[in-house]
């Protein structure tokens, strides 16, 4: 849930919006990401509104309203405050009619104002607003940006994923989240993460206790939100494990309804983590553009065994028929 005081909190310096009325309905609710332009509500359809969205006047609606006599503009104003609306945003850096300053006070409808333009700031609301009320969650695990992409680490507690982040971080990748880790969808498939903020870039390291990455490794060892490509499960290793040895089955991970691919790493002492994620990684990559390692290999190797027995065959026949024909002489 998104409210107007949200939207103040979160966008209010970057858009300069300004707050000129309402201020005891900050809390109305903003439901969807669409906003809407009032003109032809305040034309009369009133039909066109859609509650708890964000009306944006500008320079068009302005214009329409200083052509009607003062009592018909302030009837088309107070007609649309009265409706379930979260709030306006008055763009162009335009001054409101006082009309419509007084009929949002009176109706509770919060008033705001802002220098940009209308395209501008929808744009901005609309990308905001998406991603604020996007489905989201919250997940236990590691977030690292290894070779450009988002890897998410998973498994139980104390396997290790901290520190195998910590030696790709060394190795010159990059820490997203480390324990909670926010992920949000913003597409049928895409989905998006980030760190809480209260332990952003920090990392709990079993024998160190709390360290800050950015403060140890510097800016560039820490990004704020990345996209998830791959999943690597860290599970424990076991003689009975039955992890596929060759790769030829590909595993998936579904978070958030959005299916993503998986590797298992099975975990022993003498295995560099770090290194097998980075290969993973790569062998990712390279399945983006259409090559599977162990598929081709696996053709290859079929069509060797089919070329040998072919062979084989081809030897066999003559010397079988040689056996015929000397049986039957004898």
């Amino acid at each position: 849930m998104v409210t107007v005081a949200d939207l103040l909190e979160g966008r209010g310096a970057a858009w300069k919006l300004t707050l000129l009325a309402g201020e005891a309905a900050v809390a109305n609710v903003i439901s969807v990401p669409r906003i809407q332009k009032p003109g032809l509500a305040l034309a009369g359809y009133l039909s066109q509104l859609h509650p708890e969205r964000i009306q944006v006047i500008g320079a068009t609606e302005l214009r329409y309203l200083a052509t009607l006599r003062p009592a018909a503009a302030r009837r088309a104003v107070e007609r649309v405050c009265a409706a379930p609306i979260a709030c306006f945003i008055v763009a162009n850096g335009a001054s409101p009619p006082p009309y419509l300053i007084t009929g949002a006070a009176r109706h509770r409808v919060p008033l705001l104002a802002t220098p940009l333009s209308s395209s501008e700031l929808i744009r901005g609301v609309t990308a905001w607003l998406e991603g604020r009320l996007a489905p989201h969650t919250l997940l236990h695990g590691v977030l690292v940006e290894v070779h450009g992409l988002g890897v998410l680490l998973l498994g139980k507690s104390g396997i290790g994923k901290s520190e195998a982040a910590l030696d790709l971080v060394s190795r010159g990748h990059r820490l997203v989240a480390d324990d909670v880790v926010e992920v949000r969808v913003l597409g049928p498939d895409r989905i998006i993460a980030c760190g809480a903020e209260l332990i952003r870039h920090h990392m709990e390291i079993r024998g160190l206790g709390i360290i800050n990455v950015q403060d140890l490794f510097g800016i560039l060892a820490t990004l704020r939100e990345k996209e998830i490509h791959l999943v690597a499960e860290m599970i424990e290793w076991s003689q009975d494990d039955a992890t596929e040895r060759l790769g030829l089955e590909d595993e998936t991970h579904t978070i958030l309804d959005v299916v993503l691919p998986k590797v298992r790493i099975p975990i022993r002492p003498g295995r560099s983590v770090a290194t097998i994620i980075e290969v993973a990684v790569r062998n990712q990559v390279l399945k983006g553009l259409g090559r599977y390692t162990a598929r081709e290999f696996a053709a290859r190797l079929d069509d060797e065994i089919a070329r040998r027995r072919s062979l084989a065959v081809a030897v066999t026949e003559p010397r079988a028929a040689r056996r015929r024909a000397g049986a039957k002489r004898s």
